[in-house]
């Protein structure tokens, strides 16, 4: 597996069958490199939740490259108003998951957050529960934390799905801050931890230099990934 950040919690998730992108906000998100802006190809898009920072590029990818869309039921029934074909969206809902292609599990875990879509229409509209991903390969199991606040069944993630990474907010304001991504972390059970949501926006915290060096004291392995880095499990892991 290949991992590519494009900035704030734009992620691709990529082998030799197909990439799959987690909330791929890249045209408007000023720290996306501009080669990432237009991927060479995308065939997954899940999402956490349908705020601009995460969804508000999906209507431009979908027309680009028709990928299929996994998302929330009340997220993929807002895209199919704004004119996603109904064979293209993946309806899920907390607690499911769906085996992709080649192999891969995608199963949709609770998220503390809220969650909007800004419509062309009728401009925000609610758009179902705001989500944290589980991305399993049978080699790895990673964690997207979307927007997501600490609470406590993040434990009962931790145990259910066994993460060995977790990619997690550190921004403070919209989402948990760094002191308490390092508990979630540590909650979750991994080994590596990667953080994101952070410097984005003047509201949200400039570094993660609090979350590097709390999950060092944990014996958390942490990854700052600037954007348009190229990755992979096994590096985040130490080899």
């Amino acid at each position: 597996m290949e991992i590519t950040f494009a900035g704030h919690e734009a992620l691709f998730f990529s082998d030799e069958e197909m990439v799959v992108a987690i909330d791929p906000w890249l045209v408007g998100n000023p720290q996306c490199p501009e080669h990432l802006k237009n991927p060479a190809r995308l065939d997954k898009i899940v999402l956490t939740h349908g705020h601009n920072d995460h969804a508000g590029d999906v209507m431009r990818l979908y027309r680009k490259y028709r990928p299929k869309i996994i998302a929330c039921y009340e997220l993929c029934d807002v895209l199919k108003g704004e004119g996603v074909d109904p064979g293209d969206l993946h309806y899920m809902a907390q607690g499911g998951t769906r085996v992709l292609e080649n192999g891969w599990r995608i199963t949709l875990t609770p998220a503390i957050h809220c969650s909007s879509y800004d419509t062309a229409k009728h401009g925000p509209v609610y758009a179902g529960a705001a989500l944290t991903i589980i991305l399993r390969t049978g080699t790895h199991s990673i964690f997207h934390g979307g927007d997501t606040a600490l609470f406590s069944d993040l434990k009962l993630i931790g145990e259910l799905y066994q993460p060995d990474i977790a990619f997690l907010p550190t921004g403070d304001n919209y989402t948990m801050n760094a002191e308490e991504a390092v508990m979630a972390a540590r909650w979750l059970g991994v080994r590596a931890a990667v953080p994101f949501h952070y410097a984005t926006f003047p509201e949200l915290a400039q570094d993660a230099d609090a979350f590097i060096q709390g999950c060092h004291r944990e014996g958390i392995r942490v990854t700052e990934l600037p954007p348009g880095t190229v990755t992979s499990p096994e590096a985040l892991l130490g080899g």
